[in-house]
Parts: C-alpha cells; sequence; structure tokens
C-alpha cells in the first residue's frame, strides 16, 4: 500500500463554521474562472479546505443544485494534489445553466492553478 495517494475528501477538508466562513470573506482574494467564482485565503493549517455554493436563485430544483455541488467536489477532490496546503477555498457555480462534467473539471483546474500560482507570487 505504499505510495498509495488517497484522494478522498474528509471532514477535515471541508470549510464549515460562521466565523471561518466570514473570515474567507473578509481577508479573502476574489477571482474568475469561466463558470465558477472563487475566493481563497490562508488558514494557516497544514491542509486546505474547500467549500462548493450553487445559488439558489439559479437552479430553484435541489437535484440540479446537488447535481452541481457533486460535480465540482468530484473535479476538486480529483485534482486537489495541484492546491497548495494552508488554503481555504469558496467556489461558487456562476453560470445560468447546467454544464457537463468536463466543463466544470477545466474550470475548477482554472481555479487550482491560480491559486497556486498566486501562492507562489506570495511566497517569492
Amino acid at each position: 500500500m505504499e505510495g498509495l495517494v488517497v484522494r478522498g475528501l474528509p471532514k477535515r477538508e471541508r470549510l464549515s463554521g460562521k466565523n471561518n466562513i466570514s473570515g474567507l470573506l473578509k481577508k479573502g482574494r476574489y477571482g474568475n474562472a469561466s463558470c465558477l467564482k472563487y475566493c481563497f485565503a490562508g488558514n494557516g493549517n497544514d491542509c486546505s479546505r474547500i467549500m462548493i455554493s450553487v445559488p439558489k436563485r439559479s437552479f430553484k430544483r435541489a437535484v440540479r443544485r446537488n447535481l452541481l455541488r457533486r460535480r465540482i467536489r468530484e473535479s476538486y477532490r480529483l485534482q486537489k494534489e495541484l492546491l497548495p496546503p494552508g488554503y481555504d477555498l469558496m467556489i461558487v457555480y456562476a453560470s445560468k445553466e447546467v454544464l457537463p462534467f468536463s466543463d466544470i473539471y477545466a474550470a475548477v483546474d482554472e481555479v487550482l492553478r491560480a491559486v497556486a500560482s498566486s501562492s507562489e507570487n506570495e511566497v517569492r
């Protein structure tokens, strides 16, 4: 079992709690990537945490919101090694229509690379 990469999304990697979320919204940096909006900030922990939101205003049916949330979560889970540890990340779905998994996967890739490149710029 050596070299096995665990790609799950455990509870400690999920951003929750009023204080954590309001702190992210206050001190975070914002950006856009095709169908997603995002906000990120350093959290000082040894792992990154994520929060996903799909607005009820855009998708009235919970089935659609849950589908999009699952697609974003799975896209993140498959690519989370692109994100350096120690970041809080909020992703908001911004498109008005339901996009296929491949489009969401590419958008999440764009978000993670943007956050990683900004973290490299902060180190320099």
